[in-house]
């Protein structure tokens, strides 16, 4: 395959694998064996700078951008599905709402830490009955009373959730304004009382990088914590699904890769009747069939983010990258399965756990049928995917230099 990266973002994603391979690949089977959350692991990353690519230098970051950051997730996806699931809250959602709409205070306090690691992130924004209608239906409340907000109701799938330090949690500060009523608040889950996080049991996905559900009772969140004003949390949640997009698709297309090469090493190395099974014609045609999405996708999830980093609109670009990106992870899943036969389901093989993590890429950051229909309503004229670029008063992401 054509590799079309820059040398110095190759020279990140080298860097990446060796980090993968030393630290994470050694270790992250003990960890799932214990059921223990590898926070060492996640400060290494960080330390390692993995997770500050599109923040200044000024907080922490290191500026190279969202090409780099796709580039970092797929290839840590691509050694181990499981501790990939640390990046979106460590360096996507999370910090990237703190940066577009906290003060220069919030930004100070919070962003150097978690993108260092030093902090664990999480956003929470999905409710058990919101469905594609995550903010006109929550339920969530937030109650001013004097110096803090207290708020109440329970969040579903929150990835970190019942581990998380610091992070974004948004909730109804103006029950009957329906999506506008909607603010979003950085929590201190260990700090204040009122918060319970439950992990919640999935079929094949990892037991030490879980996904809770949250309950707040009377939680309570100081008014210097909420983010930018009441009601800005629709503006603040739109353009931080923009760029976790992007890093989920490029979690599918690690998971993508991952699948392919397992693939093509294990249709090279398994004999029957004296010849690979990579020299028949029907695993030939799944691995062509691999191939081919793994480039559309890849082409499609470095120019959203190539976009981003110029400053362009690129909801619209996103949401075909990500949802091109997570029909590819599938496939490739589904195909590789196919290849590896009766050991496609053993545990001996990492195959069965990819499958498992490529159904789940179909869900984050808004599904499928969500994406299509953002792509179509943009298409047939109904609702420009991009109209809101520009206009939303919040910091520039693309201008990485300027804290």
């Amino acid at each position: 395959m054509v590799d079309p990266l820059s040398e110095e973002i190759a020279a990140i994603r080298d860097s990446v694998t060796r980090f993968m391979q030393t630290e994470v690949l050694p270790v992250m089977d003990g960890y799932e064996e214990r059921a223990e959350f590898p926070r060492e692991l996640v400060r290494k990353a960080g330390t390692a700078g993995f997770y500050g690519s599109v923040f200044p230098e000024s907080v922490g970051g290191t500026a190279a951008g969202h090409l780099a950051a796709a580039v970092i997730v797929e290839e840590i996806a691509r050694h181990d599905v499981r501790f990939v699931h640390t990046c979106n809250p460590q360096s996507g959602t999370c910090p990237t709402a703190i940066w577009l709409a906290g003060t220069d205070r919030q930004v100070s306090i919070f962003l150097p830490r978690l993108i260092g690691g030093e902090l664990v992130g999480m956003m929470s924004l999905t409710e058990a009955g919101g469905g594609s209608d995550a903010l006109g239906a929550m339920q969530t409340t937030a109650r001013r009373d004097g110096d803090v907000y207290r708020l109440n109701g329970s969040k579903m799938w929150t990835t970190l959730g019942d581990e998380c330090d610091a992070g974004i949690l948004l909730a109804k500060t103006d029950p009957g304004a329906g999506s506008r009523g909607v603010t979003a608040f950085i929590v201190e889950p260990k700090k204040y009382p009122g918060y319970t996080a439950k992990p919640i049991g999935a079929m094949g996905l990892s037991k030490a990088l879980r996904v809770a559900a949250l309950y707040l009772d009377d939680f309570v969140v100081p008014v210097e914590n909420r983010l930018g004003e009441e009601g800005d949390g629709f503006k603040i949640i739109m353009q931080v699904l923009q760029s976790g997009r992007v890093v989920v698709g490029a979690m599918a297309l690690g998971i993508a890769r991952a699948c392919f090469d397992d693939a093509v090493r294990y249709a090279n190395e398994r004999v029957l009747r004296g010849s690979p099974i990579g020299r028949y014609q029907m695993i030939q045609s799944e691995i062509a069939e691999m191939a081919v999405a793994i480039e559309a996708s890849s082409a499609l999830i470095y120019q959203a983010a190539q976009y981003m980093d110029a400053g362009r609109a690129t909801n619209r670009l996103a949401s075909i990258a990500k949802y091109h990106a997570s029909q590819t992870a599938k496939l490739c899943a589904d195909k590789a399965q196919q290849i590896f036969g009766g050991y496609g389901l053993a545990t001996e093989y990492r195959i069965s756990r990819y499958k498992c993590y490529a159904d789940l890429m179909v869900a984050g950051e808004g599904t499928v049928n969500v994406q299509k229909i953002l792509i179509a309503e943009d298409a047939l004229g109904y609702k420009p995917a991009d109209r809101h670029h520009g206009r939303t008063g919040l910091r520039d992401l693309a201008h990485r230099g300027a804290a």
